[in-house]
């Protein structure tokens, strides 16, 4: 059968011809920022992608299909949209089949790339497991799916909203490779340290790439994490960031809000408590882990078309 996957001619060229390509979440621009800001960004982080050599590739749930790679109209639409469904991996199949517009998250996202052969995704931050996740059971799909699809995926941590040390944990439980960049503490989203040291470190693409080569070699499943701090200029002090989390998660807990709703009133939140500054870090994260994203992807070609995927494990 034929898959529901549309890819932008432009998109689909340069993977026929082995070139890097990057893979985009849509949930940053439904559910991360308000319009026209959402777009704006989304064609930012495009060209970011675009100077670094790669092909940018924003995937979302169109009509029925998997669209991989947006043309300025849909993503004008996917924008404005007030009614777009956030897709994980549970509702995927469902938002293909009634013909809703979906934007996928971290995990959905990674579904769609690899369907469509690309091996590099670039994000804000992953989900992970919650705070009180010990009586609500709130862990992200993102953790699972980063143990079980072959995508390495590029954020600033996990969102410092979550509780790190337990999504470390799990990561580590699922056999999930997490890679601080260029520094030894993992990073928290808006800050570049969340204090605690990360399981691995890499200062080059080139590492990175020849890792996410190995393991499919290896035939070992999932994903990679690559953790990239914010750039210095734009991170958020955690003795601001810290109290505007605190304050938020008490509110969510007070609106009785859950699931597929705490991260976006989570996040709108702590934009309003820090006077807008959260929102002006997410666009400098996101840009500089996208521009990482590329190095990695035109790593990762390079080091394919020279033939080190070629090899095959000796049988068992």
């Amino acid at each position: 059968m034929t898959l529901p996957l549309i890819l932008l001619p432009e998109v689909a060229a340069a993977l026929a011809a082995g070139r890097a390509v990057v893979a985009l979440e849509s949930t940053i621009i439904t559910h991360g920022m308000p319009w026209p800001q959402n777009v704006e960004t989304a064609r930012a982080v495009e060209a970011a992608v675009r100077e670094g050599g790669a092909v940018p590739a924003t995937i979302a749930i169109l009509d029925g299909a998997i669209r991989v790679g947006l043309d300025d109209a849909a993503l004008e639409a996917l924008g404005r949209a007030s009614h777009v469904r956030k897709l994980s991996r549970a509702d995927l199949a469902h938002c293909l089949v009634t013909g809703e517009m979906g934007a996928t998250t971290v995990a959905a996202t990674m579904i769609c790339a690899h369907l469509a052969g690309i091996g590099v995704f670039a994000t804000g931050g992953i989900g992970g497991v919650h705070r009180g996740a010990e009586t609500s059971f709130d862990i992200s799909a993102d953790l699972q799916e980063l143990g079980a699809t072959p995508v390495t995926v590029v954020a600033a941590g996990a969102k410092a909203i979550l509780d790190l040390p337990k999504t470390l944990e799990v990561l580590e439980t699922l056999g999930v490779p997490v890679i601080a960049w260029q520094q030894d503490d993992f990073p928290a989203f808006w800050s570049r340290s969340s204090g605690m040291r990360a399981p691995m470190r890499a200062d080059d693409a080139a590492t990175v790439a020849a890792a996410h080569l190995m393991r499919g070699r290896l035939g070992l499943p999932g994903g990679q994490l690559v953790a990239n701090p914010i750039p210095a200029e734009a991170e958020v002090p955690m003795e601001i960031i810290d109290p505007a989390i605190e304050t938020a998660l008490a509110e969510a807990e007070a609106q009785g809000i859950a699931a597929k709703d705490v991260t976006p009133f989570l996040l709108d939140r702590i934009v309003a408590l820090t006077g807008g500054r959260s929102l002006e870090s997410n666009t400098a994260l996101i840009l500089s882990n996208v521009r990482l994203g590329a190095a990695i992807a035109v790593e990762l070609a390079a080091q394919q078309a020279a033939g080190q995927a070629a090899f095959t494990p000796p049988p068992l």
